[in-house]
C-alpha cells in the first residue's frame, strides 16, 4: 500500500516544542484533524473508483489508526483497511489492485490522488487545529 507522509512546517514545530507535557494531547488532536481530511477524500475517491454493484466492504473497512509515537519520537496516524473481508480476501490486496490495476483491469488510483489533492488542505486544517489547541493550553 502507498505511504503518505506530511511534515509540519518548521514554525509550527517550534511552537509545539514549547508546550511541554500537553504535547501528546495536542499532537493527537492535530493529527486526527488532518487525518480526517485525507480519509474523507480517500473514501470519496474510492467510491468513485469502484462499481455501483460493489458490496461496500472496502469502503467500510477504510479508516484511521489511533495516533502513536514511534521509536524516534515522531507522532503518526495511518490510513488503512481493517482486515479481512467476509470471504477471507485481504482488503489491502483488493485496494492495491484498484490503485495499480492488473492485466485486463486498468489502474484507478484513489489513494495517490487523495494524497495530492489533500496536501494543502490537510496542512491548513492541522495548522488551525494546532493554533486552537495552543490557545486553549
Amino acid at each position: 500500500m502507498a505511504k503518505c507522509t506530511y511534515k509540519l512546517p518548521e514554525d509550527l514545530l517550534k511552537k509545539m516544542s514549547r508546550l511541554g507535557n500537553k504535547m501528546d494531547e495536542i499532537a493527537k488532536a492535530t493529527l486526527e484533524e488532518g487525518g480526517k481530511v485525507v480519509l474523507d477524500k480517500t473514501k470519496s475517491n474510492l467510491e468513485a473508483s469502484i462499481s455501483a454493484t460493489s458490496s461496500g466492504q472496502l469502503v467500510n473497512a477504510l479508516g484511521l489508526s489511533p495516533v502513536k509515537v514511534d521509536r524516534n519520537g515522531n507522532y503518526n496516524i495511518k490510513l488503512g483497511f481493517d482486515e479481512p473481508r467476509k470471504d477471507g480476501t485481504s482488503n489491502a490486496m483488493v485496494a492495491n489492485i484498484i490503485e495499480y490495476g492488473k492485466p485486463g483491469q486498468p489502474a484507478k488510483p484513489f489513494l495517490k490522488n487523495a494524497k495530492i489533492a489533500t496536501k494543502s488542505e490537510c496542512e491548513d486544517v492541522m495548522k488551525r487545529k494546532l493554533e486552537e489547541e495552543i490557545n486553549k493550553a
